[in-house]
């Protein structure tokens, strides 16, 4: 399962590079390699990262030992109370869009990994200008040429292949 886990986390991280360096909003997987696992240093991972409306977090987890609890306050979160939950996360891979400015609070459903500091608090800023200016020598540049009838992937393409077959391996575990 830790396989598993390091493939998607892995799957993630690489198409958030590529979006990046495209000027798209950043795609975070909690966690880093590692993921949500009890072993992982979340607090650390969270601690410089700057989350933007429009951005994604995904939670990669063995669905099997594991659930991801979303909670509606701070209390709540620091008591690791998760009795009114807003949702629950159960499916191993888990995106989560930041679809406006507030904080959203996560933590294990497992009191005791709770406590021990399995949870994230990520407070969303506003959107920011992902344009970089492009060198005026870059805009110049001739654009590669591909062979005629040739199809180049994107990585929109390659993330979606990658997630299909994430998820076919998740639901035969």
């Amino acid at each position: 399962m830790a396989i598993l886990k390091t493939v998607m986390a892995v799957a993630v991280m690489t198409a958030t590079i590529e979006w990046k360096m495209a000027g798209v909003h950043m795609h975070h997987v909690v966690g880093g390699y590692q993921g949500w696992d009890p072993s992982s240093d979340v607090a650390s991972w969270s601690y410089c990262r700057r989350f933007s409306v429009g951005d994604k977090i995904w939670f990669a987890y063995s669905a099997a030992e594991e659930r991801i609890v979303e909670l509606s306050s701070e209390e709540e979160y620091e008591l690791c109370d998760v009795r009114n939950p807003i949702r629950m996360y159960t499916d191993c891979l888990d995106g989560i869009p930041l679809e406006r400015e507030e904080i959203h609070y996560f933590v294990s459903s497992k009191a005791e990994n709770c406590k021990n500091g399995l949870k994230l608090q990520v407070d969303v800023g506003p959107l920011v200008n992902s344009e970089v200016e492009m060198p005026k020598i870059a805009m110049a540049a001739a654009p590669p040429t591909t062979p005629s009838g040739s199809v180049r992937p994107n990585g929109s393409a390659e993330l979606l292949l990658v997630g299909l077959w994430l998820w076919v391996c998740c639901m035969a575990i």
